[in-house]
């Protein structure tokens, strides 16, 4: 009998106005998912289960969603306690970021194919470093809003999401 674990699930293009984390939280836990919890309301779910790989998890919980709402988002699931590690290495800390800039970890579905020449910017967004599937950005705000999105989408495709470092730190806690 596997172990359970807990993990988080960060969905792609989940707002209130689209989905209501009462609803996530339903799906997840009608998907035999245990101890669920909704983080924020930007599509982070905190949830128990056997070990079993990221991969795995990711279609059960799309499936779930597909049965009980009627429509599944990109689901990137990552072990609660390598949320920690990251937090704990400090991806930013070798980078000199502006005092304004914002802190971004974007979650990759599959590792990245290329080797990349580092840092990429565009329009003030800078994707410093990617470990893993894992890509570590900063960006100051500004008018054009999230530009870095742009950026991301571009290098690693669609099958991504992003949070910023705050709300990685408030699913891992």
């Amino acid at each position: 009998m596997a172990a359970m674990r807990r993990y988080a699930a960060f969905l792609r293009g989940v707002s209130p106005m689209n989905a209501k984390m009462s609803d996530l939280k339903r799906c997840f836990e009608a998907g035999g998912f245990t101890d669920v919890k909704t983080v924020l309301s930007s599509g982070n779910v905190v949830f128990s289960a056997r070990a079993s790989s990221e991969a795995s998890l990711e279609r059960k919980v799309e499936t779930a969603m597909k049965k009980q709402l009627g429509r599944a988002f990109l689901t990137i699931v990552r072990p609660l306690d390598a949320l920690r590690a990251i937090l704990a290495s400090d991806p930013y800390g070798a980078f000199r970021l502006s005092p304004g800039a914002k802190r971004v970890v974007t979650f990759l579905r599959n590792m990245p194919r290329a080797k990349l020449e580092l840092p990429i910017e565009l329009d003030g967004a800078r994707i410093l470093r990617v470990e893993g599937s894992e890509v570590f950005s900063a960006y100051v705000p500004g008018p054009r809003g999230p530009v870095f999105m742009t950026l991301i989408e571009k290098t690693f495709g669609d099958e991504v999401t992003t949070r910023t470092w705050d709300t990685v730190k408030k699913v891992a806690a």
